[in-house]
Formats: structure tokens, sequence, C-alpha cells
């Protein structure tokens, strides 16, 4: 009997050349190299630490829909091939497939860092809608005008930018959003060509399954140390959400950091990273 085909590699990047491993995993829209800044701080101690793309971000394949399922078991196949177990961290969407993976193969990992997103069900892609704090992230209006701009007309990235203001106010979301905007030579005798690297209809089609956060096994939970951490005015980690996450992962320790939202690590980056590293500290003994 022929062996299950091993699914196609993700796009990853690699700092450090020796120690324990940490692999990130980004959010929706996102891409690894999001990461840069915290994994070259992680990397001097020392460590070897991956950024990763999911499937449909950045230089990864492309699929036919979003499936937390699917994203998880490629994401497997990575740890898998990293020979030893990594402290997995991930945010927003990235931290629902790190999770699924964890009570899936927790012999995979060494230790969970989960950021600023929760083992349930939301009522949008943008987290609770009937809570105080910040508005829910609208990403529908994000996909909406991402596929709005006319890349064949566009001239600049301030261009795109200005186009870009009027769905996402927020200077920080749309530098975020940004980062996938890529200008391209031109063939033959045409200019440059812009491209999104973002599948972004099958992204689109998608924001209503990533609301979700699919059953595990029967009487799953990852036992291992889990560092949960939450924007103090993000509306995607509340008490509600406590019962959940403790019964899935018992070994939770709950961070909310002041001052930020949803994209705790780039509003708070130092904060962020003196706690991951603090962690990754202790998981490694």
């Amino acid at each position: 009997m022929a062996e299950p085909r091993r699914p196609a590699p993700l796009a990853s990047r690699t700092v450090g050349e020796e120690g324990p491993r940490v692999v990130f995993v980004h959010g929706l829209f996102g891409q690894g190299k999001n990461w840069a800044t915290v994994a070259r701080r992680l990397a001097e101690h020392p460590r070897r630490v991956t950024m990763l793309d999911l499937p449909d971000h950045g230089r990864s394949p492309r699929s036919e829909q979003v499936d937390y399922l699917a994203m998880a078991d490629v994401l497997a196949s990575e740890l898998e091939a990293l020979g030893e177990p990594v402290v997995l961290v991930g945010h927003s969407m990235g931290g629902k497939v790190a999770m699924q993976l964890a009570l899936r193969r927790p012999e995979l990992l060494r230790a969970l860092v989960v950021v600023d997103i929760a083992p349930v069900e939301y009522p949008t892609t943008g987290g609770h809608t009937d809570d105080p704090g910040e508005e829910p992230t609208p990403f529908a209006d994000y996909v909406r005008a991402m596929r709005a701009l006319d890349l064949d007309a566009l001239t600049s990235r301030e261009d795109a930018d200005a186009a870009l203001a009027p769905a996402v106010p927020s200077t920080m979301v749309r530098g975020f959003l940004l980062q996938s905007l890529l200008r391209e030579p031109g063939q033959g005798s045409g200019g440059p060509r812009w491209r999104w690297a973002l599948n972004l209809p099958v992204l689109a089609d998608g924001l209503e399954t990533l609301r979700g956060f699919p059953d595990p096994p029967p009487g799953a939970t990852y036992d291992g140390p889990v560092l949960w951490v939450a924007g103090a005015t993000s509306t995607y980690v509340l008490d509600e959400d406590r019962p959940a996450m403790d019964t899935l992962f018992p070994r939770t320790q709950l961070l909310t950091v002041k001052d930020a939202g949803h994209w705790v690590h780039a509003e708070q980056p130092d904060v962020f990273t003196a706690a991951l590293e603090r962690f990754c500290a202790r998981v490694e003994g």
C-alpha cells in the first residue's frame, strides 16, 4: 500500500543556527515575515526560529477552500520535518490552527503560545460583537477593499494605501495588509506589475469558516504548557471564553497586555517579546 502523500511544503524562513526550535504562524492576511522582529530577538539566545506562510498566504501553495484541519495537517508535516518538538506560536487564525494541531499531535510541541484568539466560534470573523472594548475587526470590509484595488492602474504603494484608507482607517493595519502587496518586474515591454500575495477569492469565501473552531477529537486535551496572550482592548478573548480554554488546555497561563488590541505583537512588541522570551526560557529548561 502506498504511503499517504506528504502535503506540499509551506514557504518558510529560519533565523538562528542552533538551539531549541520556535515556530511562528500568522493570522489572516498575514505572512511569516510579520514575525521577523520578534524572531530575530528570540534567536539571539540562541534558538532556531522558523516563520511559516500558511496556505493561501505569502509564497505558500494555494488551496481551493479554507479548512482549519487541512492547515493543521500541513503544519504537522512541517513540524515533523524539523525532527524535534517546538514551541509553537500562533496569532488569530494561526492560533486556531496551532490549537487544532496541539489537540491532535501533541508530541510535536514542547509548548504552545496562542495570541488573541480563543477555541470558540465567533459571531463574526472580527471577534465578539456585543462586548465593550474595540469594535470587531471588519475583515470582510478589508478583503473587499483589497479585491477592489485596480492593480493594473496602480502606480505606487502610497496610492494603494490611500485607496484602502476608507475601509481600513488604521495606519498600522493598512501597513500590515500592504506587506502582502508585491511589485514585480514586467515582462517584455511591460512595466512593473502589482499582485497580492494572498488567495483573496478563497479567503473571502472562507470568512464564515474562519469564525468557527472544529470540534476536537473526543476527550482530547493538550496538557503541555500554554501561554495565552490577549490584547486588553480586543474582543477576541473574554472571560466567557475561559471555560473552553481551560478544558482543552488545562495548563494555561493568561497574559493580558495593556494598550493593545488584536495585533498584540505589533502594538506592544517589547512587552510581547519579553513575555515570550521568559516563557520559552522556562519551558526549554
